[in-house]
């Protein structure tokens, strides 16, 4: 009877559809849940694996593989969803959790993506149960890889339970839907046929009220119900739009705020902070004027970062800020008038300024300020996402306000050069050194200065002739390589008028002209043998005769001998008197190389920068930090005189107030560092290529925004991209 209903076959038929859609949106609803099941196990997964990675590098560098044991059981025993731990290093494993022993076949099914990244799989055991396995680098994979595995069984059992749930209570529900539709569907009419086909028009985008039947029965009641209703979701919508927008716009800014957060953590200078955060601020707010101002710990000196530059604040402009820092606890609207005078081309535009405190440990340790003008629109909510980023980063700045104060203080013990005489250098070699000028200097030995080429052995002679009794005295230099050997006897003791061709008059010796004063005999190791013979005797009786002369002439001098080579060898081979050299050689002292005084490098560079500076006229402070690092791994061959060189080149073509690696003479960059195989060399010119594409991708290769991003300068990420050939159509 009701197959032969046409409208009761159509009802059935509709019905089979609902019922066979219910079903297989249950399906598909259960799958994307299973997905969602396993996406949130893989995130879950690589979370502990990072966390876990994080604590057993120290075990792992300290090789205390008990600790490294002792956490992965520990894990296993707080975390029911892992099925395995075991860490292996160099195909080695160190631990693992495995009870029967580790299984060999599971150790190379899984590697990580990359030094920085981990890698999950899916894999299935001799029983057909299935895990999530990830591997993950620790530390960059020079401490190893973690191996952690996640059994399925839980997600499949929930997917099923809600497979099971799912259908049984759509089938329920479809069937009591099915026959109270029978029972009604002999009272519906053609007014509700109406209804229902401008219903049919309503969707998301139309949602306009359907025209009224004019009846008061049922369709007429139901006409108007769902206009109402319509009316309501239509307010309900625009709320739940508006609502979603700002949301959306509130998870941006938490999202962009934390990554703020997690970068500043990551760096150690406080001007490579400062600038990170105030660039970032100025994606946040319409105001490009913000200026930073953090107390150091003694509470004595306030670092300032504003228009790109840092600096510690004048005693003028500290005494204006320090009032504002200290009593500020809470945000506030305010003109700051005791401070305008650090940068008042901008108060004098700013209606007011937005202060925002940063306080460590409830104590406040700096400021950000906001000097906005007029037109500033500023939203609420703009404002306390920077209130955010300052407190969860307090102790960050906290840190890198220490280091740098730290290395403010390092800089000024290594500015203040310690001299001797003319002779920069704290090294303990150089110490020694002193000390034995300090205890020859008043006698009248002879002293053998022996050192490389560059070393300074002239400034030890004049230290040992300022320190000496005869300070007052002539102090004579004889450059013995500087003369051929048929003018160095004359030009050594003199000689009378005709006693060769050219003498024309009488001419006095260097000897002479150093009686009671010292005479310093540079390259001792060049003068011929007929020289060496004349001046053995000079060195035994202090007298001599004028070359072509007869009368024997008495002088009172002391004598210092310098060389670069090694005159005892030069004594078995024939080339310098044995008497001669041991008659110098009373009192030897060897000047170390500085390669073996490489303390002393920093405090030479900035002697000789202060020094060139000021004949250049320039204003330069010191020295970058990649610009020192280059010149402490450098060998120098030429010793100190190369270093001076070296510095008064950098001086010259120095631009700004800071000497950068771009200023520095290009042998630096080509040779071959201090205590570095050309490997090792290989590894970090490489990995620095991968920051340097990583960075400017972040950036949308925005060269200036990498850069500070990077801590550096533009010129050196120039110099940097040329070096390694790296163009925005890389792959890397």
């Amino acid at each position: 009877m009701i197959l032969s209903s046409l409208r009761n076959k159509l009802a059935l038929s509709v019905s089979a559809l609902v019922i066979a859609s219910g079903l297989v949106i249950s399906i598909l609803e259960t799958n994307r849940f299973s997905t969602d099941l396993l996406d949130a196990a893989v995130q879950q997964g690589e979370n502990l694996s990072q966390s876990l990675a994080l604590e057993a590098t120290n075990k792992i560098l300290i090789n205390d593989l008990a600790s490294l044991q002792n956490l992965l059981n520990h894990q296993m025993g707080s975390n029911p969803s892992l099925a395995y731990l075991f860490i292996m290093q160099e195909g080695q494993i160190l631990a693992h959790t495995f009870a029967e022993g580790m299984p060999v076949d599971l150790i190379n099914v899984n590697i990580p993506q990359s030094q920085l990244r981990g890698n999950h799989r899916r894999i299935i055991d001799d029983r057909g149960d299935y895990y999530l396995d990830i591997a993950w680098p620790i530390f960059s994979g020079k401490a190893g890889i973690l191996r952690l595995g996640l059994s399925e069984k839980p997600f499949r059992s929930k997917t099923i339970r809600l497979w099971l749930h799912m259908t049984a209570t759509t089938l329920v529900i479809l069937i009591l839907a099915i026959v109270f539709s029978l029972l009604f569907i002999q009272r519906i009419t053609r007014p509700l046929t109406a209804l229902a086909a401008a219903a049919e028009n309503i969707d998301e985008k139309n949602l306009e009220p359907i025209p009224d039947t004019q009846t008061s029965d049922e369709v007429g009641r139901l006409t108007s119900s769902i206009n109402k209703m319509l009316a309501r979701i239509k307010t309900y919508t625009n709320r739940l739009e508006q609502h979603t927008r700002q949301l959306d716009r509130a998870h941006r800014q938490t999202k962009n705020a934390f990554e703020i957060i997690s970068t500043i953590w990551r760096k150690d200078r406080l001007e490579d902070v400062s600038a990170y955060l105030i660039w970032k601020l100025r994606e946040i707010v319409a105001c490009k004027d913000i200026m930073l101002f953090i107390f150091n710990h003694h509470r004595n000196k306030i670092f300032f970062y504003f228009d790109d530059e840092f600096h510690t604040l004048a005693e003028k402009e500290f005494t204006a800020a320090y009032s504002m820092l200290n009593n500020l606890d809470r945000f506030s609207f305010q003109k700051n008038d005791p401070i305008a005078s650090i940068a008042p081309e901008v108060f004098e535009a700013a209606k007011h300024a937005a202060t925002f405190p940063i306080l460590h440990e409830g104590q406040p340790m700096g400021v950000l300020l906001i000097p906005c003008p007029g037109q500033c629109q500023c939203n609420a909510q703009a404002l306390e996402v920077i209130g955010l980023i300052l407190n969860h980063s307090a102790g960050a700045i906290k840190r890198a306000a220490t280091h740098e104060e730290e290395m403010q203080n390092l800089r000024i013990r290594l500015a203040q050069t310690k001299k001797f005489c003319g002779i920069v250098g704290k090294d303990p070699m150089m110490e020694a050194i002193y000390k034995l000028i300090q205890d020859i200097a008043p006698s009248d030995t002879t002293v053998l200065i022996q050192g490389d080429s560059g070393t300074g052995k002239e400034l030890v002679a004049q230290a040992i002739h300022q320190s000496s009794p005869r300070r007052d005295k002539p102090f004579v230099v004889i450059n013995c390589s500087a003369y051929p050997p048929t003018l160095l006897e004359s030009e050594l003791f003199g000689h009378e008028k005709g006693a060769f061709t050219g003498a024309v008059r009488r001419k006095t010796g260097r000897f002479e002209k150093a009686h009671t004063g010292t005479v310093f005999l540079d390259e001792i190791g060049e003068i011929p043998a007929s020289a060496q013979v004349k001046l053995l005797r000079v060195l035994q009786t202090q007298a001599f005769e004028r070359v072509g002369g007869e009368r024997t002439l008495t002088v009172d001098v002391r004598i210092l001998a310098a060389t670069n080579k090694d005159l005892l060898k030069l004594v078995k081979q024939g080339r310098f008197r044995e008497d001669l050299y041991y008659r110098l050689n009373v009192i030897p002292i060897k000047l170390p190389p500085l390669s073996e005084r490489r303390n002393d490098i920093a405090l030479l560079a900035r002697y000789f920068m202060h020094r060139f500076a000021t004949e250049q006229g320039k204003e330069i402070t010191d020295f970058s930090s990649e610009a020192m690092r280059m010149l402490l791994e450098y060998d120098w061959p030429g010793n100190v005189r190369e270093l001076e060189n070296c510095v008064e080149h950098t001086v010259v073509l120095a631009k700004g107030k800071r000497i950068e690696v771009a200023d520095l003479p290009s042998i630096l960059y080509h040779a071959p560092k201090v205590g570095k195989t050309a490997s090792h060399g290989k590894v970090l010119q490489q990995s620095e290529a991968n920051l340097l594409v990583k960075a400017l991708e972040n950036t949308g290769w925005n060269k200036k925004q990498a850069a500070k991003e990077l801590g550096i300068s533009r010129n050196t990420l120039y110099r940097k991209l040329k070096k390694y050939d790296i163009r925005p159509s890389d792959n890397r």
